[in-house]
């Protein structure tokens, strides 16, 4: 029984071998080719990320442009404020609150109207 399995693996062996077009592809072929479709999809990929930058650039730069036409004039933010140190106070506390801390160790040094 041994040996009939051994002769069918024996026949079937060359079957195999005929059926598997370019068989006798050497190793640093397939290790090149595989390098260089692996960075032929990397540089793509580059060329794609880079396209798409250039065109969210321009994208922005409108949406830029329309919005500094539409934005008011910049108020003084010492003239906005009334009532500056209840401001500060208020702020402190709300800082001291969140970050557990006690109010004398928390120092505003400005504050910007966002």
């Amino acid at each position: 029984m041994e040996e009939a399995l051994t002769n069918t693996l024996a026949t079937a062996a060359p079957v195999v071998q005929a059926a598997v077009p370019g068989a006798d592809i050497p190793t640093w072929f397939v290790v090149v080719l595989g390098m260089v479709i692996v960075f032929i999809g990397l540089i793509c990929l580059i060329a794609l990320i880079s396209f798409m930058g250039a065109i969210m650039k321009k994208v922005n730069a409108k949406h830029e442009t329309a919005a500094e036409a539409a934005a008011p004039a910049a108020v003084p933010a010492e003239a906005d404020i009334p009532n500056r140190g209840e401001l500060v106070a208020a702020i402190s506390v709300a800082l001291a609150e969140e970050l557990g801390k006690d109010v004398k160790a928390i120092r505003i040094h400005s504050i910007k109207r966002v």
